[in-house]
């Protein structure tokens, strides 16, 4: 199987760039797996869009090989599956209970259960192109699962009018992979691989869009960084709205506070009877003047 075809080599030149493309996007979950291993926790981020992307990659791989002449697509998806057993393995190390229990049965029962019951289904109720054919749109179906996980990124960002868990190089290059793998599809005369990369290409464009419409737009807060494919904003804007979490409203400086001080009441009551006492003694003189006398403010 040659890598690059002698009658067309924009398949190859496609297929290289698209490789290269889709290494980053495979990559951007890196920094919070990092943080997950330092602080030794999931931060509460779900571990479903890992476990279908590997199931997303297997399958790309078997079709690849099925189909034959489609080296490329079997070189992004293997180091896919890769990096994506990595990340699963980090998240059910560091999980609740509850969440890594979770983890491990949706993964035997997709990774495991469902593609063996296709790959089964394929081999023995398919022959020839209608196996391609079957496996080829059984494919689309979850390559377009995997492009429309940014919808939920996109609703976040069109909420809260903040980018700041959008990165605007990630857009670029889920765009930037998707052109590539349509080109790679189209040279290849393939519609299979075609389909889900013009949803990609979709996406990937309203989210540059989105970038530009709310770039400048104040972020949600500086101090709140949620993990990737689980961003909850609606818990978020909850606490910071909430009566319980709000900063009391603070005394206006032309009214003094009322003092509560024993000891200044004290001192006020003393100051208040000695300039009576003045009073009387001044009232009582031969001579009274009554410039002498002052007031006396409760």
């Amino acid at each position: 199987m040659g890598l690059i075809s002698a009658d067309n080599p924009w398949v190859f030149i496609s297929g290289l760039l698209g490789n290269i493309s889709s290494l980053v996007v495979f990559l951007a979950p890196l920094p919070t797996f990092i943080r997950v291993c330092k602080k030794k926790s999931t931060e509460g981020f779900q571990s479903i869009p890992y476990v279908v992307s590997l199931f997303s990659a297997m399958l790309w791989i078997y079709y690849a090989y099925v189909k034959t002449g489609a080296f490329l697509l079997i070189t992004i998806n293997s180091f896919g599956c890769v990096i994506e057993t990595l990340y699963i393995a980090l998240y059910i190390t560091y999980a609740p209970k509850e969440a890594r229990i979770f983890t491990l049965r949706i993964l035997l029962m997709l990774d495991f259960g469902v593609f063996c019951a296709i790959l089964l289904i394929t081999h023995f109720l398919a022959k020839g192109s209608s196996r391609v054919q079957l496996l080829g749109w059984i494919s689309v179906v979850f390559a377009t699962s995997v492009f429309a996980a940014p919808l939920s990124i996109i609703r976040q960002v069109i909420r809260t009018k903040s980018v700041e868990f959008m990165p605007f190089y990630l857009s670029i290059m889920l765009t930037l992979s998707a052109i590539m793998w349509l080109l790679y599809g189209i040279f290849l005369k393939d519609l299979y691989i075609a389909i889900p990369n013009v949803l990609g290409f979709i996406f990937g464009m309203l989210q540059m869009v989105l970038h530009a419409v709310y770039r400048k737009h104040k972020t949600v807060s500086e101090d709140v960084k949620l993990p990737e494919h689980c961003v909850d904003v609606t818990n978020v804007s909850t606490v910071t709205d909430s009566d319980d979490h709000r900063v009391p409203e603070t005394v206006s400086s032309s009214e003094p506070p009322q003092v509560h001080d024993h000891r200044m009441i004290g001192m006020t009551c003393k100051s208040q009877n000695y300039q009576r006492d003045q009073r009387e003694k001044i009232m009582d003189s031969p001579n009274p003047n009554p410039n002498l006398l002052g007031t006396c403010e409760a």
